[in-house]
């Protein structure tokens, strides 16, 4: 069994690590375009902070692990196109120009994902920089070790965590996005209005609500971000608006959504026979609201891999679809969330939507010390299922989401995590759990 693979970050690395371990005898041959794999690009805030020491253990995996697999590792090769009828590819060699076809049995496709980036009037100034891979990593320490005023567009995770990493530095830092909150698509306000507290506390100018209209400069270099409310000086700006499926290789041949990711089925097949496709170029099954959606996150890029590997030489093992949980830190807060929050809800579904929030102390107040700690339960009125949650402390109270996300993953009522066992013990926390107290105010 000839098996291709197009890109290799993180489901195109479990797809091939899995497909080596269950198929002893199968030829596996990746194509990638950089010159490195398996790149955990949620730690570049921790390398631009100076938190982790080496850069390189953001590394999980190198083309010389794979070689030794028995893997053909092609790095810094291009595929240019994909003919499905013949099974074939064409590449290109980055490094000699030498242009081949290959060919296959079961092709891959994991081409991830690419940041967007709007067309804006002076977007060619220099410093204007994204932030996706390890290059990009490494441009943003280089370039940010010369800056006084940091501009960083975009409040998702990734840009807040950066814009932490750059006031950590001394930077005189600019969280610009044109949403009303930060991390407005994984919290609701409750939790927001705590990040964004603490930002400003650090000096970080919280400019939500705004619009980029424009970048000046001088001398080729970017100098100031102009918005349609304000402008910010900039000696460097990061680019963080989110991303999109990286699919235009494939645009035009299978089924995709409006947005370009790859519809797939269950067992991670496409509309192409023997085309199987993983990872941020995929749509995934939303579980809280029961249909397809594009949540670009590594943990489901992972598990979709494991499970192409799986599902390679016939249908074995379904994929379960996901509640998108996650979670960050910002500064002393440690925030999680899964599913959907109350507003996403509103205005994603027609579900009867209502949610509850409670603040307590994780442990009994007879220990000698305790955390506050908030938790929000949203959930549907008429069916009663748990749909999400969100919970912030200065402690790490975090695994509680992973729970509850499998309590969404099995469409509990909130009756019924009102009710489910959890065990006690001081130490730890209460007689009624957290997840019981929440659901139980719901009743």
């Amino acid at each position: 069994m000839k098996v291709i693979v197009i890109g290799c970050t993180h489901s195109g690395t479990f797809a091939i690590m899995n497909t080596k371990a269950l198929y002893k005898d199968a030829e596996v041959t990746v194509y990638e375009r950089n010159n490195n794999i398996s790149f955990l690009s949620c730690g570049i805030a921790l390398d631009v902070a100076k938190v982790i020491p080496d850069p390189k253990k953001l590394f999980y995996s190198s083309p010389q692990a794979l070689a030794e697999l028995g893997v053909n590792t092609k790095m810094e090769h291009d595929v240019q196109s994909v003919d499905f009828a013949s099974k074939t590819i064409k590449v290109k060699d980055l490094k000699t120009k030498e242009v081949f076809e290959d060919s296959y049995d079961k092709l891959i496709i994991t081409l991830g994902s690419w940041p967007i980036v709007p067309k804006f009037e002076g977007g060619d100034l220099k410093n204007i920089l994204l932030c996706k891979n390890y290059n990009h990593a490494q441009e943003i320490i280089k370039d940010a070790k010369g800056s006084k005023n940091i501009v960083v567009i975009g409040a998702g995770y990734i840009g807040v965590e950066l814009a932490e990493a750059f006031e950590m530095l001394g930077k005189k830092t600019v969280l610009v996005d044109a949403e009303p909150r930060i991390m407005n698509k994984y919290l609701d306000k409750t939790y927001t209005d705590i990040a964004e507290d603490a930002f400003r506390k650090h000096g970080v100018k919280i400019a939500t609500g705004e619009k980029v209209s424009k970048f000046e400069g001088k001398n080729g270099k970017v100098t100031t971000v102009v918005t349609d409310k304000g402008k910010y000086k900039a000696d460097l700006v990061v680019l963080c608006i989110g991303f999109r499926p990286n699919t235009d290789l494939v645009k035009g041949q299978i089924d995709m959504l409006p947005n370009g990711a790859i519809i797939i089925d269950e067992y991670m097949q496409t509309s192409q026979e023997d085309v199987f496709a993983a990872g941020d170029c995929c749509v995934v099954s939303y579980n809280p609201a029961g249909d397809k959606r594009y949540i670009p996150l590594a943990t489901n890029a992972v598990r979709m891999g494991t499970l192409v590997a799986k599902n390679l030489v016939k249908p074995t093992m379904k994929y379960m679809g996901t509640q998108g949980t996650s979670g960050i830190k910002i500064y002393k807060h440690n925030i999680a969330s899964t599913g959907l929050t109350e507003q996403m809800a509103k205005a994603t579904t027609n579900f009867d939507v209502a949610s509850v929030t409670i603040t307590d102390n994780d442990r009994p107040e007879f220990m000698p010390s305790y955390q506050k700690v908030t938790i929000t339960l949203v959930y549907d009125k008429t069916s009663r299922k748990v749909l999400g949650g969100q919970i912030i402390s200065d402690k790490d109270l975090t695994q509680y989401m992973n729970t509850l996300s499998v309590v969404i993953q099995n469409n509990m009522t909130v009756e019924e995590l009102a009710m489910v066992d959890f065990f006690f013990q001081p130490h730890y926390n209460k007689p009624y759990n957290l997840l019981n107290a929440v659901a139980a105010a719901a009743l």
